[in-house]
């Protein structure tokens, strides 16, 4: 079974930084896509930024210079480096993967969430 767990969410102040993790375990042959969702409170889930198995990045838009994503292919981590943090940033942040499995199939596989809490 393939899974993701996330870790280092937290309560920050405005102003402040947290880098977020995601480790993929299980059994798979590799993994393609690695994004990085969030909740608002009240609100649906967005799109934060992702990357490609061969390093390519995107971001959501109102992002762009304050997160970066990245990934450790040979440790099947991605990581998710927050800075200049506001009261808007909060929410729950998930990872989600997309996986292929020894046998062919391709699986899109989402993690638990870690909170994160931005106090003003």
């Amino acid at each position: 079974q393939v899974q993701l767990v996330e870790s280092g969410g937290g309560l920050v102040q405005a102003g402040g930084s947290l880098r977020l993790s995601c480790a993929a375990s299980g059994i798979f042959s590799s993994i393609d896509n690695m994004d990085w969702y969030r909740q608002p409170p009240g609100k649906q889930r967005e799109f934060v930024a992702g990357t490609t198995v061969d390093g390519h990045t995107n971001y959501r838009d109102s992002l762009q210079g304050r997160f970066t994503v990245s990934r450790d292919n040979a440790k099947n981590l991605v990581y998710l480096q927050m800075s200049s943090l506001n009261p808007e940033d909060t929410g729950v942040y998930s990872c989600n993967g997309r996986f292929k499995t020894p046998d062919g199939w391709t699986r899109n596989v989402w993690g638990q969430g870690t909170q994160v809490t931005v106090s003003s």
